[in-house]
């Protein structure tokens, strides 16, 4: 039997590797015991691929939730602090610069001359 054929007919494969197990120097020469061994790795190989499938299909499952948590948790903290558009704030007139305190009185109470006076 071929080794697709042994894919196909669980039972038969079940069989050959009971005879190929049996007789250990058979089962190196034995063209079934070679096919079995063959459709076995065939098999093993399809389950892997369909747990690969399976976990990926997961990963992409759960990712999706999470942005989707995640832009949630955006909008909630959007509405919470909402951004300031500086193009629509409300015009404030500017003010002149308060006036400067008059400088402080010497001890002897008069005020230092300023830079540049001559009072001689």
């Amino acid at each position: 039997m071929s080794a697709d054929d042994l894919m196909e007919d669980r039972v038969t494969l079940d069989g050959v590797l009971m005879k190929c197990d049996a007789n250990k120097a058979m089962a190196r020469t034995d063209e079934e015991c070679i096919n079995a061994r063959i459709a076995i790795d065939r098999l093993a190989s399809k389950k892997d691929q369909a747990k690969e499938a399976k976990r990926a299909e997961d990963f992409e499952r759960n990712r999706e939730l999470l942005r989707l948590s995640q832009e949630r948790q955006r909008k909630e903290q959007e509405e919470k602090n909402p951004k300031v558009d500086a193009y629509h704030l409300p015009l404030v007139p500017v003010e002149p610069a308060p006036a400067s305190p008059p400088p402080p009185a010497t001890t002897n109470g008069t005020t230092p001359p300023a830079a540049g006076d001559s009072t001689s």
